[in-house]
């Protein structure tokens, strides 16, 4: 009898062990914590860097590309150049691609299939384009939380340059610097007060709350 219980014990220790824990497991550093297999945002290191840009650029297109009118989406400031809508459209297509390129280095074979020619010709159609853009970002800032901080000084290749994973980071929040420019110049051009700096003015215009002498 004593035998069958502790037969039993042992069969009950070790089923245990094959039942996924609902709480987060503690990672190594730098690794992804999952729990039920969601990533969840690292603290600290490389990615947790990268992405308080990503989100920082993230929000600035997003409420840009909101405040601009539909009608405004086709201007250009000359001939040969990218429309209003074709800045917003090149961002999405490079969150893909990019995405993509990070992806690849790590697990060649796997990237996320898109068309840029579909995307380009959402340029015209504010509330299609618009969509996009978010889409695009949620799933840029997923495929961050999928590398690995270990992997920060390995080889990566960026916009046709050789780099690291870490310099990669650097190369992409300088384009998505450059291009949010490109977006508030050809907006101020059309007469339309980016929403940050309208909120920063409006405040700055609010009487004082302090009491008067």
């Amino acid at each position: 009898m004593r035998r069958i219980s502790l037969y039993f014990l042992i069969l009950t220790v070790l089923s245990l062990n094959f039942i996924p824990s609902s709480r987060a497991q503690e990672k190594p550093a730098g690794k992804v914590q999952v729990v039920g297999f969601v990533p969840v945002a690292p603290s600290s290191g490389p990615r947790a860097e990268f992405l308080e840009e990503v989100v920082y650029y993230e929000q600035r297109y997003t409420r840009l590309a909101e405040a601009v009118p539909a009608e405004k989406y086709g201007w250009r400031p000359g001939e040969g150049v990218r429309s209003v809508g074709e800045v917003f459209a090149h961002i999405t297509i490079a969150n893909y691609g990019i995405a993509n390129a990070l992806t690849a280095a790590r697990t060649p074979g796997t990237t996320f299939s898109f068309d840029p020619k579909t995307i380009m010709a959402l340029a015209g159609d504010k509330p299609k384009l618009l969509q996009s853009l978010k889409d695009s970002f949620t799933h840029f800032r997923k495929t961050i939380l999928m590398l690995d901080d270990a992997d920060a000084d390995k080889p990566q290749k960026m916009f046709n340059r050789q780099t690291s994973l870490r310099g990669s980071f650097l190369m992409i929040t300088g384009h998505f610097g450059e291009h949010l420019g490109q977006s508030i110049a050809y907006a101020r051009m059309n007469g339309i007060v980016p929403p940050w700096t309208e909120e920063a003015q409006q405040q700055q215009q609010k009487p004082s709350d302090k009491p008067k002498p």
